[in-house]
Formats: C-alpha cells, sequence, structure tokens
C-alpha cells in the first residue's frame, strides 16, 4: 500500500513539472517584447478602455487555447499530423502558416533582445541581438534542454511579472476608471485586438504549450485534467501579466508621461521609477525576449518534423538554423517597433484557420479515439474564429486602403 502511494506521488509529481512548464512555456511565448510594446502603443491609444480589448482577448484566448490543446492531447497527435489524417496537405498548409509566424515573431523578439542589451548596457541593438542569438544557441545545445526548458520558462515568468507590478505600483494608475471603461470602452479598435490576440495566442503560441505536452507524455482523455489545468494557467498567467502592463502604462500616460516613438515600453518604466526603472526595463525586456525566442524557435521546428524525418532527427541544428537567420534579418532591417506590432498582427490573420483545422479534425471519431468534444467548447471555438476572421477581413482591407 505504501509503495503504490509513493509511486502515485512521485507519478504526480513528474507530471507537475511539464503541466506548469507548457503553460509558462505558452505565457512566455505571449509576454515577449511584441507583447510589451503593442499593449504599449495600444494603451496610448484607447488609454483606459484598452482594458476592454485585454478582456476580450482573455475570451478569445480561452476559447482558442482550451479547444486546441484538449483535442491535440486526445488525438495524440502534433496540430499539423491531425490536420495531415484530416485532409492529405493541409497538415503542410498549417505547418508553413505557423512556421512564417513563429519566424516572423522571432525576428520581433531578436529585436527585443538587443533593445534590452541596449537599455542595460548601451551597446547597439545589432550587437545585442547577435550576442543574446549566442545565448539562445548555448542554451539550445545544453543536452538537457528539454528538462531545463520548464525551470527556465518559470524563472522568467516569474521575474518579468515581479518587476513589471513595481512599475505598476510605482504609476499609480486610475484603478476605478481603468476597471470601468474595461466592461464599458469609450473606444474600440478592431485593429488593437488583432494584434493582441495575436500577440498572445496567435500563430505558433496556440500550439506551443500543447506541443510541450505531447513531447512530455502527457496525452490521451486520462490526461485531461493536466491538459485543462496547464492550458488555464497559461492563460492566467498571461492575462495577468498583460493587466499589470496595462496598468503601469495608463498611470504613465495619465500622469502625462510622454512615450518615445522608438522605445515606448521603456519610457514607461522610466517614468515610473527613473533610471532605476528603466535598468528594470531592460531586465524585463530581455528576458521576455530570449524566453520568447526560445518559445518560437522550439514549438516552429516541431512543426518541421512533419516534411521530413531528417528534422527530428537534427531538431537542434534546425532550430539554431531557424534562430541564426531570424538574427540575420534583425540585424539587416533594424526598426524593433515596426516588426513587433507587424508580428503580432500577422499571428493574428494565422489564429481563425489554424483553430477551424483542428476544430473539424475534432468532429472524427476515427482521430479522436472515440472522444466526443464537449458542444460548449465546439460552440466557443467556431464563435472565436468566427470573429478573428471578420476581423482580419476588415483589417486586411484598411491596410489596403
Amino acid at each position: 500500500m505504501r509503495s503504490k502511494l509513493f509511486k502515485n506521488f512521485s507519478s504526480i509529481r513528474h507530471i507537475g513539472g511539464p503541466v506548469l512548464g507548457a503553460a509558462f512555456l505558452m505565457a512566455n511565448s505571449s509576454i515577449g517584447p511584441g507583447f510589451l510594446t503593442q499593449t504599449t502603443v495600444f494603451t496610448q491609444q484607447l488609454m483606459t478602455s484598452f482594458g476592454f480589448v485585454i478582456l476580450f482577448s482573455l475570451l478569445i484566448d480561452i476559447g482558442a487555447q482550451l479547444n486546441t490543446w484538449r483535442i491535440l492531447s486526445v488525438s495524440e497527435l502534433r496540430a499539423q499530423d491531425l490536420s495531415n489524417k484530416l485532409l492529405p496537405g493541409a497538415g503542410y498548409f498549417l505547418a508553413v502558416l505557423v512556421i512564417l509566424g513563429g519566424f516572423a515573431f522571432n525576428i520581433g523578439n531578436i529585436a527585443g533582445c538587443g533593445l534590452g542589451l541596449n537599455v542595460l548596457t548601451g551597446i547597439s541593438f545589432r550587437e545585442g541581438a547577435i550576442i543574446s542569438c549566442v545565448v539562445a544557441l548555448i542554451l539550445f545545445w545544453i543536452k538537457e534542454i528539454v528538462k531545463m526548458l520548464d525551470g527556465f520558462t518559470k524563472l522568467f515568468g516569474t521575474i518579468k511579472i515581479l518587476l513589471t507590478l513595481f512599475i505598476a505600483f510605482s504609476a499609480h494608475p486610475p484603478l476605478l476608471q481603468a476597471i470601468h471603461h474595461t466592461f464599458i470602452p469609450e473606444h474600440i479598435s478592431t485593429a488593437a485586438i488583432l494584434t493582441i490576440v495575436g500577440g498572445t495566442v496567435g500563430g505558433y503560441i496556440t500550439f506551443s504549450g500543447a506541443h510541450r505536452l505531447l513531447d512530455a507524455g502527457i496525452k490521451g482523455k486520462e490526461s485531461l485534467p493536466q491538459v485543462n489545468r496547464s492550458a488555464i494557467s497559461g492563460i492566467v498567467i498571461s492575462g495577468l501579466m498583460r493587466c499589470i502592463l496595462f496598468l503601469a502604462v495608463v498611470g504613465a500616460l495619465s500622469h502625462g508621461a510622454v512615450l518615445d516613438h522608438d522605445n515606448p515600453a521603456g519610457s514607461v518604466f522610466q517614468f515610473a521609477a527613473g533610471n532605476i526603472g528603466f535598468r528594470i526595463f531592460g531586465v524585463v525586456l530581455w528576458s521576455a525576449a530570449i524566453s520568447s525566442v526560445v518559445g518560437a524557435a522550439y514549438t516552429s521546428v516541431s512543426f518541421f518534423k512533419t516534411f521530413h524525418p531528417i528534422f527530428a532527427k537534427y531538431e537542434r541544428l534546425c532550430i539554431s538554423i531557424f534562430i541564426i537567420l531570424s538574427t540575420c534579418i534583425f540585424v539587416f532591417i533594424g526598426k524593433p517597433r515596426q516588426l513587433l506590432i507587424f508580428a503580432g498582427a500577422l499571428n493574428g490573420l494565422i489564429l481563425p484557420i489554424a483553430l477551424a483545422i483542428v476544430l473539424i479534425a475534432a468532429t472524427r471519431t476515427r482521430l479522436m479515439k472515440g472522444y466526443k468534444h464537449p458542444l460548449w467548447m465546439q460552440v466557443a471555438g467556431w464563435v472565436v474564429v468566427g470573429v478573428m476572421g471578420w476581423m482580419s477581413v476588415v483589417a486586411v482591407y484598411d491596410w489596403m486602403k
């Protein structure tokens, strides 16, 4: 009896790491430099009404993440493999979309690394990006990277939240007004919602935690409680960070802060806590960026595995090439602010397509091993597809004008 209890305890403890690690991997992937820049830029435009965008995006996140994680877990297949079994070629199409979105995001992540080290040390954006590229490569070439990934994401996620919370308190935000306009906004921006949702749950981010759980062997109907807990934890972590950052930005702006066009988020931290605040921003930005580089590369390369077994065999090499190419493009292009906004918008466009494919697959009994996906989740998922699809069309139309 004692040995059985000990065995059960050991298995729970073993599972707990990947479950929370997957949540932090998803949250860290979304709490990147694009997250900081997008939240700051749109809060500047909408002020306290940006709270409504956060609330709306949180509901979208729930509908997208819970559906995706549960369906992939029960099918025991990565998103692209499930899509190929649904319709031959659909998985390759999805993989191309996610890889392109992840690549765009990773260029922005590398840009954030460069900006973070620029704030901390004064070196140029490009030099900071190259140094961060080397750090990321070293991380991925450590043999125990899979075991370290969970601890790495938890550490950097906690650092970002605590430091930003300090800045939010220092900024003295108008809490009552922010709460009021979260539910009754003065202004609504579809562009802001599309970009924020794309930066939080679009593209590769939707699948980052789910693929991590599959790699850890957490799959099948019996694992659904852990999958639910992990997905919800990831949503709560990223939602908490966005709320804290929103309060910090709106507090600074309401007290007369003028934001730097090229580094808007850094201006908020500097206004709230002076030079110390600016250094804190450097730490927050670099930790956000480097953990997002890890998340984007890890998940994007997991989609490469569909194309040929060689990508699975040389996974570390593929990840390294992915990071190096992202760095090279940033070094030649520059413009970190524009890259970060563009990446979020692009991944917002990918979300309705990717989620629609997964939801259709959930209706095929042969793929789901007898599992019947809850009706309310299917409805919530299709609402997300409809809303994000409509916003994507509106955004594309506006860009073409």
